[in-house]
């Protein structure tokens, strides 16, 4: 059964999710708050600013007006930037009070709220009253748009309390390159798409300092277990991290230069300052706001985070990165476990 689906946010992951769904037979509607965006989704079929070389079916019609973009749905699916998630969820909820509908609520974005330390879904709660919608699912996993565009083969996670709002979500998405799974720990996913984003920053910028290998798998595998640690003070099931959201997610994007995070570390690494990188990127980089909020938690939470900490003193204190490193390297030997 097909369904009226609106996307919120035009970014690549957010209109190649929708052109998944539109893929699949659904009513999609794309929103974005560019109306140049709109028009050129609608014309041209293209998403030329974060998606090059791809073409979208003239049956995914942009919207620039929320309104008529949530007009009967069914389902809602959340893509925009983490700073933008509350904002544009006050202002779903006010259109879903006043037409009285009810849909389901999907959210595809990775990171952290500042301030509140939020995660997405507890956001969405708040700004969305529950007479207002249905469940609150999350979509994860190790997905680039650009490899999903080309139809490469895809596997993520659908993560909700509510089993059959997870299977809800299953049945949207599955194609035969895109697959599906379930997990009922919403806390571990959410925690883990976030999160990944700090190492993917350090990845890069060990690339971008000339590091080998060795370092790189270093990185990773020390990085999930802060990942973890912090994961499970919040209740999240140690499994999670080793599956797609986990160890998934920070392979894909700690070692691949469609990684807008790995790329800003790599000019990090390469001597580019801060302000810089984030000027000429183009696009959100989600890692750097994240790492403020993974460090704060961690002083918070009492939970050994080292990783997290060399980058926000980077990131935020101007420490010098090979500095970063050396200090890493030299702190006092203890038990992996």
């Amino acid at each position: 059964m097909s369904e009226k689906i609106a996307v919120l946010g035009a970014g690549s992951w957010g209109s190649i999710l929708a052109s998944v769904l539109d893929e699949n037979g659904n009513d999609v509607r794309l929103w974005s708050y560019n109306p140049k965006q709109v028009e050129e989704l609608n014309t041209a079929h293209t998403n030329s600013h974060y998606i090059k070389d791809f073409k979208f079916s003239p049956s995914l019609v942009a919207y620039s007006d929320l309104a008529s973009a949530l007009a009967d749905v069914q389902t809602i699916l959340f893509v925009v930037p983490t700073k933008a998630v509350r904002s544009v969820a006050g202002q779903v909820a006010t259109i879903l009070q006043k037409t009285g509908i009810q849909p389901a609520l999907i959210h595809a974005s990775k990171g952290i709220e500042q301030k509140t330390y939020k995660r997405i879904s507890q956001v969405l709660a708040e700004e969305i009253p529950a007479a207002n919608r249905k469940s609150i699912t999350v979509l994860s996993g190790p997905s680039h748009a650009e490899d999903v565009a080309r139809h490469d083969l895809t596997l993520v996670t659908a993560a909700s309390e509510s089993l059959d709002a997870a299977k809800h979500t299953q049945k949207l998405f599955m194609t035969n390159y895109f697959r599906v799974y379930t997990n009922p720990d919403i806390i571990g996913v959410e925690i883990g798409a976030a999160l990944k984003n700090i190492i993917a920053l350090g990845a890069g910028a060990l690339h971008g300092l000339g590091y080998g290998d060795n370092a790189k798998a270093a990185l990773m595998t020390r990085g999930l277990a802060e990942i973890s640690r912090l994961g499970t003070s919040f209740g999240a099931d140690p499994m999670t991290f080793i599956g797609l959201s986990g160890v998934g997610d920070i392979i894909v994007t700690a070692t691949s230069a469609n990684s807008r995070n790995w790329r800003a570390g790599d000019e990090l690494g390469r001597g580019e300052a801060l302000d810089d990188v984030i000027n000429h990127m183009g696009m959100v980089i989600e890692g750097v706001a994240t790492t403020k909020a993974a460090y704060e938690l961690s002083k918070q939470r009492g939970v050994s985070m080292p990783i997290t900490e060399a980058i926000y003193q980077v990131l935020y204190e101007g420490k010098d990165i090979r500095t970063a490193i050396s200090d890493l390297m030299q702190r006092e030997g203890r038990s992996e476990f």
